[in-house]
């Protein structure tokens, strides 16, 4: 049973990559940040070169539309978290997340990161599926590392729609 989990939290996370990858491969500079509607969050260049996120505690209302920008950047402060915490280390706060940029740049970090997580999740996988796992929930909340992969892979599928639809409609002429 333990190992019919693992291959399936396994294959699941290598089926979203799939997708995530299919959008990575065809996005151009200029998709990164269009803004998709009149409310969006996206990333900004600061003028020493870094980026800065919009970004609340708690949801505003409305809740904007992410660009792509600042959904690779969502991305990688999640699935570092995600890692940080596969490692022993306190998740990432989200302010002090260095997303690399436009085009190319994020597309490397995004994928560094995949490999990342696949060396982890495989050791992870390996200890045991039901060892705890805090991240993303409070402490208390008594997950494990099964649901910490499961995460992983849900949040990455629904990323991976985010940026495939925004891409899509930039592609399609949508104002």
């Amino acid at each position: 049973m333990e190992s019919s989990r693992r291959g399936l939290l396994r294959w699941q996370f290598d089926l979203a990559w799939s997708f995530f990858e299919y959008h990575l491969e065809r996005l151009e500079e200029a998709d990164f940040l269009w803004e998709p509607g009149p409310v969006c969050w996206t990333m900004h260049a600061q003028p020493d070169g870094s980026w800065t996120p919009d970004w609340a505690d708690s949801a505003p209302d409305p809740i904007p539309v992410p660009t792509i920008a600042w959904t690779t950047w969502h991305l990688g402060w999640w699935l570092g978290s995600a890692l940080e915490h596969a490692s022993g280390r306190a998740p990432l706060d989200p302010l002090e997340v260095e997303w690399p940029g436009v085009g190319e740049p994020a597309i490397a970090w995004l994928r560094e990161l995949g490999e990342q997580w696949v060396g982890i999740l495989d050791e992870l996988l390996d200890a045991g599926l039901d060892s705890p796992a805090s991240f993303p929930w409070p402490v208390d909340a008594e997950r494990t590392v099964a649901d910490m992969a499961a995460w992983v892979n849900a949040e990455l599928m629904k990323n991976a729609a985010e940026i495939g639809t925004i891409r899509l409609l930039r592609a399609s002429g949508a104002k």
